[in-house]
């Protein structure tokens, strides 16, 4: 059952629409070079009053992303007479699906602390959420290969090689996405073990033992951050160029999201590098760049 008529899930008319509708985000996030202020994170001001507590936000702004996917998958193939999907679309369905667990649900819960996030960028995560589920999951449940010979010609001439070498690249990405996502945790776990260290020493209440934690910073060291200030940013473009190799260089929604995904994180790289230099010194960073290894 639709539950936005003929929209969500979409016609192949309309789908074709929000797929053309899509192409233009990064035209639009190129805005982002015009502006160091971004409502989340190190950059956010904790005193807007159109802040989000960010456990919360992060949750609510990421999860319907994978759940239209789910939505998308259950729904479509009945819709357009397809009795049962192939092993590929119901494993990139699956690739998806636990990133998302990982990136929505368990990661706001498991970080010693998370900054507000601006309504704005809550609001604009959530589009993207939607509409990248929606086109995504739309071309998996009916509107891209279908059948063993569709996935065949998609992936020619060599299809089990192209799908292997894409899901090894999904998953490698993956792992290195929470590597450094957690030495990013362990600055702050560290910090509060330091903090309550103090607070024990001088009996401090409970209140003065948190309060310093949340816009507690350092340089990291581990894994990629030897060479870049976001590495966890460029091992998820590895990660989602993965899943575009596995699906096929015809699919235009997973390319777009590669797209979307690169155009939208690089102006905020580039612009955290900088707030590192001012913060920390451009000394200290030099040898780093902000998200390319040796390149940028």
């Amino acid at each position: 059952m639709a539950i936005v008529d003929s929209w969500y899930p979409p016609t192949k008319e309309h789908y074709s629409i929000l797929m053309a509708i899509w192409t233009t985000i990064p035209i639009l996030a190129q805005a982002q070079w015009l502006t160091s202020w971004y409502g989340m994170g190190k950059t956010s001001v904790t005193a807007s009053r159109f802040n989000i507590p960010g456990r919360i936000a992060w949750f609510t702004m990421e999860v319907p992303g994978f759940l239209t996917v789910l939505y998308m998958m259950t729904v479509m193939p009945a819709e357009h007479g397809i009795t049962s999907l192939p092993w590929q679309n119901q494993v990139l369905a699956g690739l998806y699906v636990i990133h998302y667990l990982y990136r929505a649900v368990i990661y706001p819960f498991i970080q010693p602390s998370m900054s507000p996030i601006h309504v704005f960028v809550w609001l604009s995560a959530l589009v993207f959420q939607i509409f990248n589920g929606t086109l995504i999951g739309s071309w998996l449940a009916a509107y891209g290969p279908t059948t063993k010979a569709a996935w065949q010609a998609q992936l020619s001439p060599f299809p089990t090689l192209q799908f292997a070498v894409g899901f090894t690249m999904f998953y490698l990405g993956l792992a290195a996405n929470f590597y450094h996502d957690d030495e990013l945790r362990e600055i702050r776990r560290r910090e509060q073990a330091r903090q309550q260290r103090i607070a024990n020493e001088q009996k401090s209440s409970a209140h003065d033992q948190t309060k310093t934690i949340e816009k507690h910073y350092q340089i990291p060291q581990a894994g990629l951050f030897q060479y870049v200030l976001y590495p966890h940013y460029f091992v998820e473009w590895i990660e989602w160029a993965g899943f575009y190799v596995a699906c096929g260089f015809g699919s235009l929604p997973a390319l777009m999201f590669l797209v979307n995904e690169v155009a939208t994180m690089l102006p905020r790289a580039v612009s955290g590098r900088r707030w590192y230099a001012e913060r920390f010194g451009e000394e200290k960073i030099r040898k780093r760049r902000a998200i390319i290894p040796g390149l940028l």
